[in-house]
């Protein structure tokens, strides 16, 4: 009788302790003209960028390509640098002074005229060429490499002037 007591106590204390904090929400009605208008929440802003570091990105970005994709040319059978090798060199030894964590490997490269002994060779002499000139500029022995292609790697396969021009040849990757 007891545990009926208590049950009928408790529900009397529960259930209108619900009733007062379980209810509906209350609607009201609103007029169209007096309403105000909600506005979806808009995204965060972008982050701002900044035009003049911008700038400078595109610019390195520049620069790095330029170093990359700007061969030095040799003369049939040589590995002097001619007054333009040595401008693209001065240009390679100013991108290298700018970013001197930079190491590179100079591949010395031929055109397909002469044997693979003789290409090799020579690609290495071009090679070493490059390597010296930009040692003489102060780049660090050290930060460049040397390797030769000889007639392996051509950058126009034909056999014409024009593509033996290309392919006699210095270029540079990053290590």
């Amino acid at each position: 009788m007891k545990r009926k007591a208590w049950m009928c106590l408790a529900l009397l204390v529960i259930v209108p302790a619900m009733l007062l904090t379980v209810s509906c929400s209350k609607q009201t009605a609103v007029d169209a003209d007096t309403a105000t208008k909600v506005e979806p929440p808009k995204a965060p802003a972008a982050p701002a960028v900044d035009p003049k570091a911008e700038a400078e990105k595109r610019a390195k970005e520049m620069a790095l390509n330029e170093f990359l994709h700007e061969n030095v040319h040799f003369d049939f059978d040589s590995a002097a640098l001619s007054a333009m090798a040595q401008q693209v060199l001065q240009r390679k030894a100013a991108w290298l002074t700018s970013n001197p964590s930079a190491t590179v490997t100079i591949e010395g490269h031929c055109d397909e005229r002469g044997t693979n002994e003789y290409n090799l060779a020579l690609g290495e002499r071009r090679a070493a060429s490059a390597k010296a000139f930009l040692a003489d500029l102060g780049i660090a022995a050290g930060r460049m490499k040397t390797v030769s292609y000889g007639e392996e790697r051509p950058l126009d396969p034909a056999s014409t002037e024009e593509a033996w021009a290309k392919n006699r040849r210095a270029q540079f990757k990053l290590n």
